[in-house]
């Protein structure tokens, strides 16, 4: 049984928070069996990335625990993508835990049936630490791992909560408060915006298929969904053409020039400088802010939660998790993989070290976890406040990309001076046949 207490250059944190942090995340004391599966082999297939060099760099202490040896390899995100639908289609996959994208992947692998059932293992007291139930993940966390049924496929593993990045020194220069509404955020973006300064008051991504969560950001607050009960496209709902219009007035209004081909590096970019007062984006960009190397507005940079629309305050999510193929033949020991992979201890070092945020609320509300976070105490707050509201970020389809490229040429359209809802019927039409054909196969 191996030591749960970290060093210093470890954990990014005090000796004692550590220890406290790695004593609850992996109770050894604890009804589980580790040494259940002891002498066998099990393969991970994991996306390049830094949740995955986290998983990698501490291996060696899964293994010891277990005493199940682990084949692990780190594959390119598209190219991971491709081999595990060959692999899972053929039922003889390489390897037994996954690391998969919800927003890309799920309905494809619920669909198709590829995942294990990980319900009856929650269960299992041999199997699972008592602190591992359903209701410490985010709603958007579960309603990502559940399929149709209640069943979970996957354990919730990291997300990337949607938030306003703001700067408190140009707020502060005009006498504004950070908007609390959408209205709000439209006011606030136009009178910080001063062209001739080269100051703006608000950036985000106008490159097709990249600007789609923005949209759908807005799209959530307007209290709008992607599909309806019965897989109905609702692209050209109501809402989904006033969150349309909300897009192409802020990014054409009081966006820097060239908007519609910005992604998210030219965004950063932007607000790194300090020539964008409010930029809208995932968390997980927030590490170059505060970098003195890199940003000119470190100490300056508010990390607010998502404004309100007329019908709801959400953030836009985006996850990952950890599952099985139902046609492993090492589900025990890969249960064991996935449980410790998303535990309280690898969930604080994942948060700690910027690697990523934990969908585990325990892990961020717990003190000694928080101490040892480096970025700023309004980075952990908005990464808090925004699990409560979130919801997912994108349709859950089989053709995401599909979807992202034509709903995203229909946004990028309106910053040329199209009209969002003739743009956005269109694309709705233009997607149907493609979204049935995908649910038939």
């Amino acid at each position: 049984m191996f030591d749960t207490r970290l060093s210093r250059r470890d954990f990014l944190a005090g000796t004692s928070a550590a220890a406290a942090v790695g004593l609850a995340g992996l109770p050894a004391q604890a009804a589980v069996d580790w040494k259940k599966f002891k002498g066998q082999k099990l393969e991970a297939s994991l996306v390049k990335g830094p949740r995955a060099e986290i998983l990698q760099k501490y291996e060696k202490e899964f293994q010891e625990l277990t005493g199940i040896t682990v084949g692990s390899e780190q594959i390119p995100e598209q190219q991971a993508r491709q081999k595990h639908v060959i692999e899972l289609t053929s039922g003889k996959p390489s390897f037994d835990v996954i690391q998969l994208s919800y927003h890309v992947q799920k309905r494809q692998y619920d669909k198709a049936g590829w995942l294990a059932n990980v319900t009856p293992m929650m269960k299992d007291a041999s199997l699972t630490e008592p602190t591992l139930v359903e209701k410490d993940f985010s709603a958007a966390g579960l309603a990502y791992a559940k399929d149709d049924k209640g069943n979970m496929r996957s354990l919730p593993s990291s997300v990337d909560y949607w938030v306003v990045y703001w700067n408190k020194e140009l707020f502060a220069k005009k006498g504004i408060k950070y908007p609390d509404t959408f209205d709000e955020m439209v006011k606030a973006a136009e009178a910080l915006t001063d062209a001739k300064e080269g100051v703006f008051g608000f950036t985000a991504r106008g490159l097709k298929n990249a600007n789609v969560p923005v949209w759908s950001s807005f799209l959530l607050g307007y209290g709008g969904n992607f599909l309806d009960a019965k897989g109905n496209l609702l692209t050209d709902s109501p809402e989904a053409i006033e969150a349309a219009r909300l897009y192409q007035r802020l990014l054409t209004k009081s966006a820097p020039p060239g908007t519609a081909g910005f992604n998210w590096y030219e965004c950063q970019a932007a607000f790194l400088q300090g020539k964008a007062a409010m930029w809208l984006d995932g968390i997980g960009f927030a590490p170059p802010l505060e970098d003195p190397t890199k940003s000119r507005v470190v100490g300056k940079v508010g990390y607010g939660l998502m404004p309100k629309g007329p019908k709801a305050r959400a953030s836009a999510v985006f996850g990952d998790g950890m599952g099985i193929p139902a046609a492993s033949k090492n589900q025990g020991p890969a249960y064991l993989y996935c449980q410790w992979a998303i535990s309280k201890l690898m969930g604080a070092r994942l948060l700690q070290s910027g690697s990523g945020v934990p969908f585990r609320n325990s892990i961020l509300n717990d003190p000694e976890t928080q101490k040892g976070v480096t970025m700023p105490r309004a980075w952990l707050d908005a990464v808090i406040e925004s699990g409560k509201v979130s919801r997912p970020g994108l349709p859950v389809v089989v053709p995401v990309t599909e979807f992202r490229d034509i709903i995203g040429i229909a946004l990028t359209n309106t910053l040329s001076g199209g009209d969002p809802a003739a743009e956005m019927k269109k694309a709705t039409e233009q997607f149907k046949p493609i979204l049935e054909k995908s649910e038939k196969a």
